[in-house]
């Protein structure tokens, strides 16, 4: 990043900066499989799935098996502990720390002050905890969406067996996650306009991104698939 270029003006910086702010988001569909598989193959807790086992007109389940409240529980509680992660390391930095900055902070982009935002729960972990779980609730609906659109194609997981819809599984998650974080957590830099380019160059990486935790998740045990 040039001397005079704002973090968000830097084609290399940019879209490492969106995810860090982004991270609760983009780490929600993890949190997800702790809370719906992990979890209760661990203790026997119940799982619940959200469509109920409704099947529609098509012949193809509302969502399917891999949507349930448990996942979007965990997802967006996930979301809002890591929302806590990143404000805890980058708490106080300054702009030049970038791609680290406080999601807490606006950086100059916005003229009002977080205080009157009405996720505003005072200057520390509860403010950063809600717009985490706005970030990741926001995830697990993009997830819910993408999942609804296969069904209709008459996408299924079998077994190990992808259900080739790399775009369905990732684009809408993300994409929902900016539009949660645009939307709703102003005065933030995290609402700010001006990561719009990062927000393009990350969603263009995001399909090998989101592999690559996938695969993660599916060696450690985490994921019954490896996408």
């Amino acid at each position: 990043m040039s001397s005079d270029a704002l973090p968000w003006e830097d084609p290399l910086i940019a879209p490492l900066l969106v995810l860090w702010l982004y991270l609760p988001g983009y780490l929600s569909n993890t949190a997800a499989m702790l809370g719906g598989k992990w979890i209760p193959d661990l203790t026997g807790i119940p799982v619940f799935t959200i469509d109920g086992g409704k099947v529609m007109s098509d012949g193809n389940r509302v969502l399917g098996d891999g949507k349930t409240w448990n996942g979007l529980i965990g997802g967006t509680v996930g979301g809002g502990l890591l929302g806590m992660l990143t404000h805890a390391i980058a708490k106080g930095n300054p702009i030049d720390s970038a791609p680290f900055l406080d999601p807490l902070s606006s950086y100059g982009t916005h003229s009002s002050e977080i205080s009157d935002a009405w996720f505003y729960f005072g200057e520390g972990p509860a403010t950063a905890f809600a717009m985490g779980c706005i970030l990741g609730f926001g995830c697990m609906v993009g997830d819910s969406m993408g999942s609804f659109v296969k069904r209709r194609l008459g996408h299924k997981r079998e077994g190990t067996t992808s259900s080739k819809a790399p775009l369905l599984d990732t684009l809408p998650f993300a994409a929902s996650a900016f539009v949660f974080g645009q939307l709703l957590l102003a005065p933030s830099i995290v609402s700010s306009s001006d990561l719009l380019m990062g927000m393009v160059i990350l969603l263009l990486a995001t399909p090998i991104l989101h592999r690559s935790f996938n695969i993660i998740g599916f060696r450690l045990g985490l994921k019954s698939v490896p996408y």
